[in-house]
């Protein structure tokens, strides 16, 4: 596996993206980036990952210097999986040319978007700057952060003309996989086991076209186990507008359990 570190290393390392998928991480790499890598090994000849925790999608500094980290072992992982190239550049060198930053429209102010104030335009900053660099026409990510998927789809996609492949969830405990998991107790992973259940049986309640007033589920759910609840809400998967179950949706949560932050959807 070739380290490559900066844009120049890259360029010499990778003179044709045709055969090559792309993998963007934060790092923390576990079962989920794993998926991905192999699903995109599976399709082209050589993939390549990136490692790049970006501040600007940070809503606090103190979560930012929190992230788990631990590029060691990751590397480890990705020598062993037979990656092909890991880009792992410097902010310096990301942020060394000067782009035009992304704005969210009113509608996508949803979801995640609503409670994390400039987290999505930084994500889309940062990938519209990675996109720019790896010039792969495949990029693979993991539909756990399906609203940040949708996004990155249809704007990012759109403008380098490439596909974001969005690959299923992978889940340990029935809770779905995150670097942030990283931060909770055996006695936290244990209550985000229980609330996975509840909410998966919330969906197939909804299938049996049965009534839930959410709202009710919600005060419920934060009650019993002791959480605060960002959002609980059905939603398209086209539009990811509220949704009246005439259409293929999914349900949507994002909670506070011992002080981090986790989403998921089902």
């Amino acid at each position: 596996m070739k380290i490559l570190k900066n844009i120049f290393e890259l360029n010499k390392a990778v003179k044709n993206y045709k055969n090559v998928g792309f993998v963007p991480t934060m790092g923390g790499i576990h079962k989920g980036h794993v998926s991905l890598i192999k699903i995109s090994q599976k399709n082209n000849k050589e993939t390549i990952v990136s490692i790049f925790v970006n501040p600007t999608q940070f809503n606090q500094k103190k979560d930012f210097k929190n992230y788990p980290r631990n590029i060691r072992k990751d590397i480890s992982i990705l020598k062993k999986l037979k990656v092909n190239y890991l880009f792992l550049p410097e902010v310096n060198e990301i942020y060394k040319n000067r782009m035009k930053n992304f704005k969210l429209n009113k509608s996508d102010k949803i979801l995640c978007a609503k409670y994390r104030k400039g987290h999505f335009e930084g994500v889309l900053n940062v990938m519209n700057r990675l996109l720019s660099i790896i010039k792969s026409k495949f990029v693979y990510m993991g539909e756990k952060d399906f609203q940040q998927y949708m996004l990155i789809k249809r704007i990012l996609g759109k403008k380098y003309k490439i596909n974001i492949v969005g690959c299923p969830t992978i889940r340990e405990n029935k809770i779905a996989l995150s670097t942030r998991n990283k931060l909770l107790n055996k006695s936290c992973i244990k209550k985000a086991s229980k609330i996975a259940i509840k909410l998966d049986k919330l969906k197939k309640l909804s299938k049996m076209n049965k009534f839930v007033d959410l709202s009710k589920y919600k005060v419920e759910l934060e009650n019993k186990f002791k959480i605060k609840i960002d959002y609980l809400e059905f939603r398209d998967e086209k539009k990811m507008k509220l949704d009246n179950f005439k259409s293929k949706y999914r349900l949507f949560i994002a909670y506070h359990i011992n002080g981090v932050r986790l989403i998921d959807n089902f």
